[in-house]
């Protein structure tokens, strides 16, 4: 998953790679700890071509957050979209893992470079996130409607879903051990969606 190669540059383009010097900089270094030295340095590019292309470095970490944001949950969203039935949660949750795993960088910078800056923070909320929410609503609304899920507030189980998502973006750093196996993937995904779809109480008979 390649969030900044788009068609519509070429591959190699200068602003290209100081965003994926950026994402990996930031992830390394936290955005504190990188100057825009450090960012034109590794992006092969002079100091004046990096503000050629953002006015600061705060509007670089802006970029690679919000795009990295919108990659995430596009996937997201056409797991959910593909999802075979209302109770493949544990599915779409492994490949995402297996998917935050391969881009670890783009993790660490938009899940949690993104706390320490409200401005983004916002921005990524109002941009992406409560769109994401809105599909998410509708997808569990029609489950309710068709008897799969039981009627509760479709917004709250949106906002649920999501969040259970996140919790699986940071397992490979808090709840996992880094380089988790497909099998301990396997398991934490199945055990987030069966809390996700059948609660933790035991069933009265």
């Amino acid at each position: 998953m390649q969030v900044f190669n788009r068609a519509s540059q070429p591959a190699d383009s200068s602003r290209d790679r100081i965003l994926q010097a950026a994402q990996r900089l930031f992830a390394r270094q936290g955005f504190d700890g990188t100057t825009t030295r450090d960012l034109a340095q590794a992006a092969g590019v002079a100091e004046g071509t990096l503000f050629r292309h953002f006015s600061n470095k705060k509007a670089i970490l802006v970029e690679v957050a919000t795009q990295g944001w919108v990659e995430i949950l596009t996937d997201l969203l056409t797991e959910l979209s593909e999802m075979g039935s209302y109770k493949a949660v544990a599915q779409v949750m492994q490949r995402r893992m297996w998917n935050f795993q391969k881009n670890a960088d783009l993790m660490r910078v938009c899940f949690m470079e993104a706390q320490f800056h409200p401005d983004l923070r916002d921005r990524v909320q109002s941009e992406v996130i409560a769109k994401m929410t809105d599909v998410a609503e509708a997808f569990f609304q029609t489950a309710m409607e068709r008897g799969i899920y039981r009627p509760m507030n479709p917004r709250i189980v949106a906002q649920v879903f999501l969040g259970m998502f996140a919790i699986s973006g940071f397992s490979h750093n808090t709840l996992m051990e880094p380089n988790a196996s497909p099998q301990q993937m396997k398991e934490m995904a199945e055990g987030l969606a069966d809390i996700f779809l059948n609660g933790v109480l035991v069933k009265s008979h």
